[in-house]
């Protein structure tokens, strides 16, 4: 049968690459007729160094406030305290200046300000419910009208995405929303501006974007499309965070990471499923508080190992596009994790097995459970991965 499927392009306007992120900033606004800017921004990055004070510079006017305390993987109530700093300034653009966290946290802002949101348990009625039989309930959502511009200072892409993650600290599960339009008018990309990004909190959301790459070129529907950017997203990033490794200051090697992530962002746009990687590292992160980059460090290489009696073939490309062909893709990716000098076991990031149980459970109602290649129909399939990471 000849090759048949629908791509769809995320609604963001464009990308900016390489210019400087205040000048960049300051065209966005205008070119968006923004005339309340407020921004949503890294702790460290507004605390410790001049960046706030060069993007206030340029905006002027525009300029509306700050809110810097958001704590990881977005908690409830750091959204509702941010919601309510973005409506007291009249908010009509959220510009981020940081890694995943504020980035995901002003997708719930400007999800919540649509919605009317001022309390936590209000959060519970814009979550979409994935079932472990792959069934969703998502909610009849008002349409976001303050929308975003993205200055991301890591590599995980969630930059480019229209969903977003946020913890109820309550079950101590990290849950998502979606909306088209969560997806921002414009991302901007300056390496300069990463440059005070932590070397373990770069290299392994560098790792985080070799997933989404990776799972989409072995992913049940699989895109030629998403196959090509993939592709070279992986030899972007298998080769530009060994430089990084070697060089901190090397801006061409952290805009080929950029540029790398960015391109291994094409398949969520697309539709193309994920797998158990991303399923699980979900509910590391929200259960057992393992850092985003981290939770694919440890279950990436595991989870490729799981599959590959399913999916050896697709796994063969990416062994080929991080320049190892013919290798084990486990293996490959797995050489590369420790090459950077990130962990690679639950143990080293703090997992203990007596919480496995409570991950399997929650994994099981993560969307990508049931795209995963290899079926997996019960927790204790998931508990067996988690045994092979430990």
């Amino acid at each position: 049968m000849p090759l048949s499927g629908i791509f769809s392009y995320a609604p963001i306007d464009r990308v900016v690459y390489g210019m400087p992120f205040a000048e960049a900033a300051r065209i966005e606004a205008e070119r968006l007729a923004a005339s309340r800017v407020f921004v949503l921004a890294s702790g460290t990055l507004a605390r410790e160094t001049n960046r706030m004070a060069e993007l206030e510079a340029v905006l002027g006017g525009r300029y509306a406030g700050l809110y810097a305390e958001f704590r990881p993987h977005v908690q409830r109530d750091d959204v509702i305290a941010a919601t309510a700093a973005a409506r007291d300034a009249k908010a009509d653009l959220i510009l981020t200046l940081g890694g995943g966290t504020p980035t995901d946290g002003a997708k719930m802002v400007a999800l919540c300000l649509a919605n009317d949101v001022t309390e936590i348990d209000q959060i519970d009625g814009l979550r979409t419910v994935s079932n472990p039989d792959g069934s969703k309930v998502q909610p009849d959502l008002k349409t976001p009208l303050v929308r975003c511009v993205f200055i991301p200072t890591t590599l995980s892409g969630g930059e480019f995405s229209s969903g977003a993650g946020s913890t109820d600290p309550r079950a101590k599960v990290k849950q998502s929303f979606r909306h088209p339009l969560l997806a921002p008018h414009a991302v901007i990309l300056d390496p300069e501006i990463t440059l005070p990004t932590p070397e373990w909190l770069w290299l392994s959301t560098g790792i985080r974007a070799v997933d989404h790459a990776v799972e989409d070129i072995c992913s049940i529907d699989a895109q030629p499309y998403v196959d090509g950017t993939s592709t070279h997203a992986l030899r972007l990033l298998g080769r530009g965070l060994p430089r990084c490794k070697e060089a901190g200051d090397d801006l061409e090697a952290r805009l080929d990471c950029q540029i790398g992530a960015w391109l291994s962002m094409a398949g969520v746009a697309a539709g193309v499923s994920k797998g158990a990687s991303h399923a699980i590292g979900h509910m590391l992160g929200g259960t057992a508080d393992v850092p985003h980059g981290y939770t694919s460090c440890v279950m990436l290489p595991n989870v490729l190992r799981w599959n590959r009696e399913i999916n050896g073939d697709q796994q063969a490309l990416v062994s080929e596009a991080l320049g190892r062909p013919g290798e084990d893709a486990a293996d490959v990716v797995a050489e590369l994790i420790a090459g950077l000098g990130l962990p690679g076991r639950l143990r080293d990031v703090g997992v203990t097995k007596d919480q496995f149980q409570e991950i399997a459970d929650a994994s099981m109602h993560d969307r990508w459970i049931p795209t995963n290649p290899r079926p997996i129909d019960e927790p204790a399939q998931v508990i067996e991965i988690l045994e092979m990471a430990w």
